[in-house]
């Protein structure tokens, strides 16, 4: 029988076992052991049974086991357990950003929930989804593998402040890469 605590214990001994920073969880493929209730809602809080994790220690150690399967499906991964993750939108949230340089010289250092910080480049992207309904843009950056945070709103308008246009686009830069938000004949002021 999986229970938190098994998955706790795992997640621990895995990452004992990391020698880069994370776990390789690309390269486990262990019995899939089910679903027992954990969740990430949209505002990037993690739940187990419907009740917040509030201990930051355990949702930090989930989210370094945490993988994203090919078919769009999360799931916790052990060498010896997976287990079924429901996530809302994405499964971390980019609180924080650090800027240095300006224009094409700029870096923007990006910070999330639950302690990565990567900066905004071709190998970390930025990428915006329109909401068709809405016409509200959902900014998104590549965490690690395949896994994304969503940019908080504080952080997406500290963006739209520092950005530029560059041909018909409207965007930022970063790590000599240009991040288009939308087209410059789209921006209503």
């Amino acid at each position: 029988m999986v229970d938190l605590k098994n998955i706790i214990k795992s997640a621990q001994i895995a990452n004992e076992e990391s020698h880069d920073g994370y776990p390789p969880v690309e390269k486990w493929n262990p019995d899939h052991c089910g679903d027992i209730g954990l969740e990430i809602k949209s505002d990037g809080s993690w739940h187990y049974m419907n009740s917040p994790i509030g201990r930051k220690r355990i949702v930090n150690l989930f989210a370094r086991i945490l993988r994203k399967e090919s078919d769009g499906s999360y799931v916790l991964v052990t060498p010896v357990e997976k287990i079924v993750i429901k996530v809302h939108d994405a499964p971390f949230i980019a609180t924080s950003v650090e800027i240095s340089g300006n224009n094409k010289d700029a870096m923007l250092k990006f910070s999330t929930n639950t302690g990565d910080s990567v900066i905004a480049s071709k190998e970390f992207p930025i990428r915006i989804v329109i909401d068709p309904k809405r016409k509200e843009p959902s900014p998104y950056i590549l965490v690690r593998s395949n896994l994304e945070a969503k940019i908080s709103r504080s952080v997406f308008y500290e963006l739209v402040n520092l950005g530029c246009e560059e041909n018909d686009d409207f965007g930022v830069w970063s790590g000599g890469c240009f991040f288009p938000f939308m087209k410059v004949k789209e921006l209503t002021i």
